[in-house]
């Protein structure tokens, strides 16, 4: 997966706005004004900082070299993913949509209604 895939995957789901609060390098994807993905889409290799379920998210460091705890982040909460190859790119993006889901999840009922979101989707 390559910067502009990694980019244009997370601005895939439904309500999701790149920002960039921490300055013009990192890009920010959001939903609803929070955070699901924080990504510096020039570095190399590049890495991707995504939420995870505290169990999950550790099961997943124990199990693949390129997750580790969050950088700068809540290690129980985030995993920072490097897109080293090592990973197939499937892996990749069914951690950036279960990273966006556990945002939605999180949601008033109302916003999650407005994004057409069903938990077992």
């Amino acid at each position: 997966m390559i910067a502009d895939e990694l980019r244009d995957c997370c601005l895939s789901f439904l309500g999701t706005k790149e920002t960039f609060p921490f300055g013009p390098e990192t890009s920010a994807f959001k939903v609803v004004g929070k955070i699901f993905a924080l990504v510096r889409l020039a570095e190399t290799p590049l890495r991707v900082s995504l939420k995870c379920e505290p169990e999950l998210a550790e099961q997943l460091r124990e199990t693949h070299a390129a997750v580790i705890p969050g950088y700068h982040l809540n290690k129980r909460n985030w995993n920072t993913v490097i897109i080293d190859g090592s990973l197939p790119d499937s892996m990749i993006r069914d951690m950036i949509e279960d990273s966006y889901d556990l945002v939605v999840s999180q949601l008033p009922e109302a916003r999650r209604r407005a994004l057409a979101w069903r938990r077992d989707a």
